[in-house]
């Protein structure tokens, strides 16, 4: 295990910079998982890091310690930082000292689509994202296409609201999603508040793409234009809209619904 004690290793400051900049993981192709669950989940579903990092005071956590023990026999190199090094980098208050330093997966989409999917349009929020990304692992989804407008979805922000979500979907980013929906053979489904046909009878025992937008704006008119069914979610009238995460659940788990009553 390599002790790191000055602010000025290089070494260090590629991880400050990582942990602070959108634009270097970007750049980098590499981003920080940030605590015990979300290590745990990347080396049950994907495998091994490229570095372990953790914290003087985390030593001596059983969680973390197994971790590195973990990393070891894989031939992770380990870094130790004193807690004063490793606080910048971590964007969770009181959390245990482990982070993975790990390269995000760059996907090309497929050519042919025939699994249920979700398409986001310039979504901004990384809770909202993560959430998303959080139920459409449960719910048995498998692909998820980003806008160029979209939150990167390998942010720490959105990797701890995911809560491991990211290790069980292919998550495509930078996509062109209008070509890519005037390309694909299944329905496309958006939620809109200008139509009367509820998720619950519409026809959601086949594979379908969820469409769904920026939290202010939403969809764009080009991309609604495309969808094959607009839906909405019947709520009460003093609410005026549900949250883009609590929408993409209710209509994931509908689809679940009718799946399961096949």
């Amino acid at each position: 295990m390599k002790l790191i004690t000055s602010r000025d290793n290089a070494q260090y400051k590629e991880l400050k910079q990582l942990a602070t900049s959108s634009q270097a993981r970007r750049k980098s192709g590499r981003t920080l998982l940030d605590g015990v669950h979300l290590c745990e989940a990347f080396f049950q579903h994907r495998g091994v890091p490229e570095m372990c990092v953790v914290s003087e005071s985390a030593l001596a956590d059983p969680e973390v310690a197994a971790l590195i023990a973990q990393c070891g026999k894989s031939n992770v190199a380990t870094i130790h930082l004193p807690d004063a090094l490793y606080q910048p980098l971590s964007q969770v208050e009181n959390g245990v000292g482990i982070l993975f330093l790990i390269a995000t997966p760059a996907l090309i989409p497929p050519a042919d689509i025939n699994q249920t999917s979700v398409a986001l349009d310039n979504l901004q929020d990384p809770g909202n994202l993560g959430s998303i990304l959080r139920s459409a692992a449960a719910a048995g989804v498998k692909n998820v296409f980003c806008s160029p407008g979209t939150v990167l979805a390998w942010s720490p922000k959105v990797m701890r609201a995911g809560m491991g979500a990211h290790f069980l979907l292919n998550i495509y980013e930078n996509v062109d999603l209008a070509r890519l929906l005037g390309e694909v053979n299944i329905p496309v489904l958006a939620t809109s508040s200008h139509t009367t046909k509820t998720i619950y009878v519409s026809k959601l025992d086949q594979p379908v793409i969820w469409l769904f937008g920026h939290e202010g704006q939403g969809v764009s008119e080009e991309l609604m234009s495309m969808a094959t069914e607009t839906v909405t979610i019947p709520q009460q009238a003093a609410i005026e809209s549900l949250n883009v995460a609590a929408s993409a659940a209710i209509c994931f788990f509908e689809q679940v619904r009718q799946q399961l009553a096949q």
